[in-house]
């Protein structure tokens, strides 16, 4: 894969995470673990950085997230963690997941996204596995805004292009604009 690809599948990829830590951050604190109107966002955004980690990794037989999450989200059953993850905890997996990903797209080969990740016995390669990973977490960081546009009525902004570079470094300008 061209340095140009990556740069482009970075962009986007990251402002997708951008978009996500921008939503748990306008999360109000009283509205991270109510639950009385639809659903824990706390819960959301824990499932979203988990599969983040999770599809980033190419021997999922050894996955271990880090401390203090669990693997939860594997079970068939649909487990609730038992911890409930603060803002500051979640953010931090993030940074991991964003890191990770980074990561994965820099050493990205043309070889290595043309090969079948294997993966629930689908048939998508390596680098299809990344696209899907980028809808899955712009699909919920989505989905937890619009809460937050039902609870507060003040939803996060977009973001168009992500605000670090694929070397890891803090762009000049980042890209927002309100939806």
């Amino acid at each position: 894969m061209n340095d140009e690809m990556k740069r482009l599948i970075w962009g986007q990829f990251g402002a997708a995470i951008d978009t996500l830590e921008n939503v748990i951050r306008t999360c109000p604190n009283d509205s991270w673990f109510d639950q009385s109107r639809y659903h824990w966002i706390w819960q959301m955004a824990h499932h979203t950085v988990f599969w983040l980690d999770y599809y980033l990794t190419e021997d999922t037989d050894s996955f271990k997230p880090p401390e203090p999450f669990g693997l939860e989200e594997l079970d068939p059953a649909g487990a609730i963690p038992e911890h409930t993850y603060s803002k500051d905890e979640i953010l931090a997996y993030l940074d991991h997941g964003r890191r990770k990903c980074r990561g994965t797209i820099e050493d990205m080969t043309q070889e290595r996204a043309g090969k079948q990740c294997g993966f629930r016995n689908a048939d998508i390669t390596q680098g299809e596995l990344l696209l899907y990973n980028l809808r899955h977490v712009q699909h919920h960081a989505a989905q937890i805004n619009l809460l937050l546009r039902l609870h507060t009525g003040s939803p996060a902004g977009w973001v168009l292009q992500t605000k670090i570079d694929l070397n890891g470094n803090s762009r000049q300008k980042q890209s927002r604009e309100t939806t």
